[in-house]
Formats: structure tokens, C-alpha cells, sequence
């Protein structure tokens, strides 16, 4: 992602075993990850990830810039998941558009 290759990002980010790395690590991969499929518009594949890496270690998830910057974004999408909306509870990330 950092090279702004999301295709060889998503075709290669999900099959890396991340088991041997630390939390953080494993985390902030999940993140890059969920990044790339939010970037192609796969946005239940971002959520999915995300969640995942919710279940390693919330606080890295609810506080990390780079997962909040992706719930912002999905949340101002139309028809946001309830997924997302429930994620962006937990994580105190509103959407920058409001909704009347």
C-alpha cells in the first residue's frame, strides 16, 4: 500500500501468516489490508478484516489513525453497513457529513 499498488496489495496482503509477528504487527497489517479492499471498494471485505483485527487487539484498532481514517470514509459512503456504523460506535469515529 505504501507504494500505492493496492491490486498487488490485495492480491498478496491477505495470504501473509502474520501468526509469528507481534500483536501490533499482525494488527497494523490487518489495517494496511482493510485499507487496500476500502481503496477497490470492497467494503465488506475491509470490514471483515477490520473486525478481525478488532478481536487480536481493540485499542490498536479503535485508536490507530490509519483504521479510523477507513470507518470515516466507509461512513460516508451510502448505505453504510451496520457493521460499520457498530465499529465506528465503539471506536467514538463519527461520519464528517452529518445525517439529518
Amino acid at each position: 500500500m505504501e507504494f500505492g499498488d493496492v491490486a498487488r496489495a490485495i492480491e498478496i496482503g491477505p495470504t501473509v501468516d502474520t501468526r509469528a509477528l507481534p500483536v501490533e504487527r499482525r494488527v497494523r497489517h490487518s489495517i494496511e489490508v482493510a485499507r487496500a479492499f476500502a481503496r477497490w471498494n470492497r467494503i465488506d471485505d475491509a470490514l471483515d478484516v477490520l473486525l478481525s483485527a478488532e478481536q487480536i487487539d481493540p485499542d490498536q484498532v479503535r485508536y490507530h489513525r490509519l483504521s479510523r481514517m477507513i470507518v470515516r470514509e466507509i461512513l460516508s459512503r451510502p448505505r453504510t453497513p451496520r457493521t460499520a456504523i457498530d465499529l465506528s460506535t465503539r471506536m467514538g469515529v463519527r461520519s464528517a457529513t452529518p445525517t439529518w
